[in-house]
């Protein structure tokens, strides 16, 4: 059985971040500095690398990108192509 960490993939959260941040029409280094705001350090390279899925996501991370997008956490997951590992 595959498992979900032996993919390319580094998170599952990047296109819906990517989604949600620009339906607020919010730059990614409008994110990163509200994420800065908040505590949370994520430069703007990163988010871009989280949106890319090539960078994990710490929990905190995660909460804090949830909070200034205006989200919940669940909200935040993308399980398309993983629907397989949650049956």
């Amino acid at each position: 059985m595959a498992r979900i960490i032996d993919g390319n993939q580094m998170n599952m959260v990047g296109n819906q971040v990517k989604k949600f941040r620009k339906a607020k029409k919010m730059s990614q280094q409008t994110l990163s500095n509200k994420l800065e705001l908040m505590g949370v350090y994520v430069c703007r390279g990163s988010v871009s690398r989280i949106e890319e899925k090539s960078r994990t996501v710490t929990d905190i991370e995660l909460y804090a990108l949830a909070t200034v997008l205006g989200v919940t956490v669940n909200e935040l997951y993308d399980t398309t192509g993983f629907e397989h590992f949650l049956e």
